[in-house]
């Protein structure tokens, strides 16, 4: 049994921690948060020792439908203007922006209790001092296949058909 599956299962004197990494190439450093008050100094799964500023940030689950949609919404709080200059610079750039979402034990910060999840902000917006970010896996279900186009560059024998 793992330490977060004892944790659920039992309670305890421990907490979970839920922490996001937003990270993008036309940034200088990626963000770390973590839900709390608290600073957290915790050690990534590739073994890297960083530290992660509280913030106020809550994560709503996706609609229950046979879209085949998998999004989540992110809202950080009391953010400040650096916020709207970081998301300006990955508009300017074109960059993707990612979004990895672990959960640590504050009894155990030297590995993520559970395996992370990545994925890619889709969307957002900004309103006062709060920050939504729409954040979503792959689409499988709207992946074209085969995923190479035909053309005939691809396949000069399509011009005799």
């Amino acid at each position: 049994m793992t330490a977060i599956a004892t944790l659920y299962a039992s309670g305890g004197k421990a907490w979970i921690i839920p922490t996001l990494e937003l990270r993008c190439p036309a940034w200088p450093a990626p963000i770390y948060l973590c839900a709390g008050f608290d600073d957290v100094l915790a050690t990534l799964e590739t073994g890297a020792k960083v530290k992660f500023t509280a913030a106020a940030f809550d994560a709503a689950l996706p609609k229950r439908d046979d879209s085949g949609s998998q999004t989540l919404t992110f809202a950080i709080d009391n953010v400040t203007g650096v916020a709207q200059q970081l998301i300006d610079q990955a508009l300017e750039a074109r960059q993707k922006i990612t979004l990895v979402f672990r959960i640590f034990l504050s009894s155990d910060l030297s590995a993520p209790a559970e395996k992370p999840y990545r994925m890619t902000v889709l969307s957002g917006f900004m309103e006062g001092a709060s920050v939504q970010l729409q954040a979503g896996y792959s689409d499988y279900i709207n992946l074209a296949w085969p995923r190479r186009k035909y053309t005939l560059s691809f396949a000069p024998c399509l011009r005799y058909v």
